[in-house]
């Protein structure tokens, strides 16, 4: 008689998956709009819980899995666009979205590859994550979504910010993970000691240490929020009614240094609009005012350009760079459009602008402009080969509703203003319209799902933060520095 032999679980194996998945789950609290910073440290900690084992198998599971929940909850308002305004039923859109996890969650398993091939926890854990991070914002164009430092927008770790920017921090935020899992070692006294050192500097640096310094000059600005609906903006006879909506607000603001409208403020292309346009352009140089408004261009036959142009007193074209995946183009086109709503949005046939743009002009001010996604790419505005005045961002966060996309997506803007030092405008068609200061803070703000009006004033600073002058290179530089060694040394001992 011939026995099959049984080998035992090990135990602990199905409590620590679970225990993966649920640190990932549990990770979006910690940013906005729950703000739970601490969360974000818990679900680190509860995360390394599960890889500290010698199977590597298990160790690639866990990767995954932590993957899984973080984006299963995370971005989970990319519902509301396919559902809502992609006109797919709730059954199909909640398909495409577990594909979308289930499949972007396997980039994972690059950091897993790392973790299984290095040695000495405390330092090559938060280089492995600052490295997925980092590939996870060029990979496929890009999804730099839930990058742990933007959790600690607010917390002490803020300090650091202009100096290392959101890498640097998500570098910090898992290396504070790793000293408080390692407190049940005997070096416990020592890693209390680096904590201490880590959160008091940045605590320190925020309150004592100055990067850029306010000018004298002040600049009053406007943002126009017109709350337009989603589901009629494209059709052709709302064109007028919104065109007329935004003058109706605009009317009161001229004479103010810079008015700002959202992204694609009116629905119709640039080529098409000259006689409105040129009426525009002699209203602001009339009252000194820069208008800059986001329109669909149209150079050539067959291009689309999402735009933001300067009129009035101002000058200047900005193509957007970066495009958002079936938003405004799409993957495999031949094969996807037509086969449901969503691959077929209005926007969708965009092209991108060249990578190297210069700025826009307001009066004799050097103006950066980010349109809608753009802002959570940490490398696009480090690309610029000038430091501007000041930032404007266009957005139309319609597409995703009441959800806890646009909140997230405020939270990534605001970690620019605070990387470069410099004020930036934030202005969306229904929220959230902001003023942000060169420290990251909300200085004005309209409430979200309204029309109205953002008035404020904009300081315009001088110098340039370590991060505007150096980037994220040098980091990313010392991380792969870190995994390579650990790499080799794995393998000598």
């Amino acid at each position: 008689m011939f026995f099959k032999r049984v080998i035992p679980k090990r135990p602990g194996t199905w409590p620590r998956h679970l225990l993966a998945l649920l640190g990932g789950v549990c990770y979006p609290l910690a940013f906005a709009p729950f703000g739970f910073w601490w969360v974000g440290l818990i679900s680190f900690i509860a995360f390394l819980f599960s890889l500290d084992v010698e199977n590597k198998r298990d160790i690639f599971i866990r990767y995954y899995l932590f993957a899984l929940g973080m984006y299963g909850t995370g971005v989970s308002w990319i519902f509301v666009s396919i559902n809502v305004f992609g006109g797919v039923s709730p059954v199909v859109a909640g398909l495409l979205i577990l594909l979308f996890v289930l499949s972007y969650s396997v980039t994972s398993l690059i950091a897993a590859i790392l973790h299984v091939n290095t040695r000495n926890w405390l330092l090559t854990f938060p280089a492995i994550w600052v490295v997925l991070e980092w590939f996870r914002s060029w990979f496929l164009t890009g999804f730099p979504w839930l990058f742990a430092g933007y959790s600690h927008l607010d917390s002490p770790l803020s300090g650091y910010i202009p100096i290392v920017g959101v890498y640097g921090l998500s570098f910090f935020t898992a290396l504070t993970a790793v000293l408080l899992y390692n407190l049940r070692s005997t070096k416990w006294a020592l890693n209390i000691l680096i904590l201490g050192v880590l959160w008091g500097g940045g605590a320190f640096i925020a309150e004592r240490i100055i990067w850029v310094n306010p000018t004298e000059e002040v600049i009053k600005v406007s943002a126009i929020q017109g709350n337009v609906d989603q589901h009629t903006k494209w059709l052709p006879n709302s064109a007028n009614t919104i065109i007329k909506s935004y003058l109706r607000l605009t009317e009161e603001e001229w004479g103010r240094d810079v008015i700002v409208w959202p992204e694609a403020a009116i629905t119709v292309i640039r080529q098409d609009a000259e006689t409105f346009l040129k009426e525009l352009e002699e209203r602001g140089r009339k009252t000194g005012t820069t208008l800059l408004l986001g329109i669909l261009d149209r150079p050539l036959e067959g291009q689309y350009f999402n735009s933001v142009i300067a009129l009035g007193e101002g000058s200047g074209v900005y193509h957007k760079r970066r495009l958002v995946p079936f938003g405004e183009y799409v993957p495999f086109e031949k094969y996807l459009r037509g086969v449901i709503g969503f691959f077929d949005l209005p926007m969708s046939y965009s092209q991108a602008g060249y990578y190297e743009q210069g700025p826009l002009r307001a009066g004799k001010y050097a103006v950066s402009v980010l349109i809608c996604y753009e802002v959570v790419y940490p490398q696009l505005l480090g690309s610029n080969s000038f430091p501007p005045d000041m930032f404007v961002t266009v957005s139309n966060d319609t597409w995703f509703g009441r959800s806890i996309g646009p909140k997230q997506h405020l939270q990534m803007a605001r970690m620019r203003a605070a990387e470069h030092g410099r004020w930036m405008i934030r202005s969306t068609n229904n929220g959230i319209t902001v003023l942000i200061d060169h420290h990251g803070s909300l200085k004005a703000q309209l409430e979200p799902f309204e029309e109205g009006i953002m008035r404020g004033e904009l300081r315009i600073m001088q110098g340039v933060t370590p991060y505007h002058y150096f980037g994220y290179w040098p980091l990313i530089i010392i991380c792969l520095t870190i995994i390579f060694v650990s790499i080799i040394r794995h393998r000598l001992l």
